[in-house]
């Protein structure tokens, strides 16, 4: 019983041990080694210094860990496999997150496939080499203990039909998400509007598209309902219309409607912030109950949404201008009764 206690006491002051080497790496070794990468011109050697700092510390709590099983169980399977897998777990860590390090390459390498929707192709192409990473070193692992994957999955049998059919919506919202980019049907930052979500988008993943709406809530789209919807992509526009009536008292005169229509066209044609290679209406189309109305149709030359609120004020406030200048008014809904008074038989 002594000499037990005498063991664990020994291998507890083996894991201590490397706690202590553990500490002293991280002060002075890497403190000096973040000292010569800033003097660097280049970030890339901080950014890879920042992904090997957590593993290497790391690296002494699993060689501390191993040592005190070894001295305990001397020679011991468990320990070796243990040890194995935990080293097998550090390089696949440092893998995964050296994905983030080279993110810059990878957005560079994506801007072949074109401009405006490179940064949706890298974040797809960093989220399929990271799920790859973790895959590969998942199986990786079980092999250390003996586990033969393509046996298990072979095994698996109905379970592995039912498993593909679990699987299906997942598959299929992974190809809409690739749909989406080669359609390049939307991109980071687009207004859209799909069904009734409306908003602008944040991320575009491998399953889902998230979508910021203008209350600020976050919905989240599976893929295969935006490869499958018809989807409203408002930034994709370089102009937005203007479209409206102007309605006028049954007291104005003809000339002055002429007038009122020559001066609204002019004014639109004057204008910098109208499109003037799109189309422009202004007519006096209609005779409504109570008013006669002239149409309005035209475009800004901007699709920003409190650019457009701005122009289409300033429109407004010039056909009330030009309105009143002919002394017109502009007519509302009403109704005239006329009563006739009749003979009644006494």
């Amino acid at each position: 019983m002594g000499e037990n206690l005498e063991e664990i006491g020994i291998a507890i002051v083996i894991f201590i041990g490397f706690l202590v080497l553990r500490k002293l790496f991280t002060s002075i070794i890497l403190k000096s080694a973040q000292i010569f990468v800033k003097k660097s011109k280049t970030q890339i050697d901080d950014k890879i210094l920042e992904v090997l700092t957590e593993p290497l510390k790391f690296s002494f709590i699993i060689i501390g860990v191993y040592l005190s099983i070894t001295f305990l169980n001397h020679s011991s399977l468990f320990a070796d496999m243990l040890l194995k897998s935990l080293i097998i777990f550090v390089i696949f860590w440092i893998l995964f997150d050296m994905v983030i390090v080279f993110n810059y390459s990878i957005s560079n390498f994506t801007k072949k496939f074109g401009s405006e929707l490179h940064k949706e192709i890298a974040s797809f192409l960093s989220k399929t080499i990271k799920i790859f990473i973790v895959l590969v070193g998942f199986v990786a692992i079980l092999q250390v203990w003996g586990i033969n994957v393509s046996a298990f999955i072979a095994s698996l049998g109905l379970g592995g039909l039912a498993f593909a059919l679990a699987a299906k919506d997942t598959a299929s919202n992974l190809f809409g998400g690739l749909t989406i980019l080669a359609d390049k049907a939307l991109k980071m930052g687009d207004w859209i509007k799909v069904g009734n979500v409306e908003g602008v988008v944040e991320d575009i993943g491998l399953r889902t598209t998230k979508v910021r709406t203008f209350e600020k809530s976050l919905i989240t789209l599976p893929n295969q309902i935006l490869a499958n919807q018809p989807v409203e992509n408002f930034s994709r526009r370089g102009i937005r219309r203007i479209k409206f009536r102007v309605g006028l008292t049954y007291e104005t005169p003809s000339s002055s409607i002429q007038k009122i229509v020559e001066d609204i066209k002019i004014m639109l044609q004057s204008h910098s912030d109208i499109a003037q290679d799109a189309t422009m209406l202004v007519r006096f189309d209609k005779f409504e109950d109570s008013s006669l109305s002239i149409f309005i149709y035209t475009f800004t030359s901007t699709s920003n949404w409190s650019k457009y609120l701005e122009i289409k004020e300033d429109v407004n406030l010039k056909v009330i201008k030009i309105v009143e200048n002919y002394n017109s008014s502009f007519a509302f809904p009403s109704q005239t009764i006329y009563l006739q008074k009749g003979s009644t038989d006494v």
